[in-house]
């Protein structure tokens, strides 16, 4: 099962050696289940490098898109850095976007935009296939979470663009954490 801050998740781990837990191969920010160290999605994909290679590719599809395209019009130099970042801390990294930009930013740069549903589903086709073409992990239970945070995120994305008013904003107000069952 995944969860998101709108669903109750496991608790974040506080980044210390859990009582009965020996050996090198603990890391910070991992969790743990019945005493079995757990990697976070973050982990799992390979940090964030292996982010960084996928969001570029990723982005690149998109600014090439005819669908996706009007909304992200020639591109901009920093997007591709700030979408690392987000989806990093999202998956259990660090939280470089909440400290560098916070997440009021995210929902600034998506109002207006009118996000059709054509759009936020290409999106969301785009997001698996660069997954592929960057060699992130194929097991079923990573790619249901990707699945499942890109899907989520295009919802809340497609709502904060037809907002007119706060009261219209989907009620999420910071990154969400997405865990999993890997």
């Amino acid at each position: 099962m995944f969860h998101n801050l709108l669903a109750p998740g496991r608790p974040e781990s506080s980044g210390t050696r859990p009582p009965g837990i020996h050996g090198a191969f603990f890391e910070p920010g991992s969790e743990v289940c019945n005493d079995v160290i757990m990697a976070t999605i973050y982990e799992h994909a390979g940090g964030h490098d292996a982010l960084r290679h996928f969001i570029d590719i990723f982005y690149g599809s998109v600014l090439a898109d005819p669908v996706l395209q009007p909304l992200f019009g020639a591109g901009r130099p920093d997007h591709v850095d700030h979408l690392t970042a987000f989806e990093a801390e999202s998956f259990g990294g660090p939280d470089d976007f909440t400290r560098d930009l916070g997440f009021p930013h995210l929902i600034d740069v998506h109002r207006g935009l009118q996000i059709t549903e054509q759009q936020r589903q290409r999106f969301v086709d785009l997001y698996l296939a660069a997954a592929d073409t960057a060699g992130l992990p194929d097991d079923a239970a990573f790619r249901e979470a990707l699945r499942s945070h890109v899907e989520f995120g295009s919802q809340v994305a497609m709502q904060n663009s037809h907002a007119d008013t706060d009261d219209q904003l989907h009620p999420l107000r910071e990154v969400p954490k997405w865990t999993w069952s890997g």
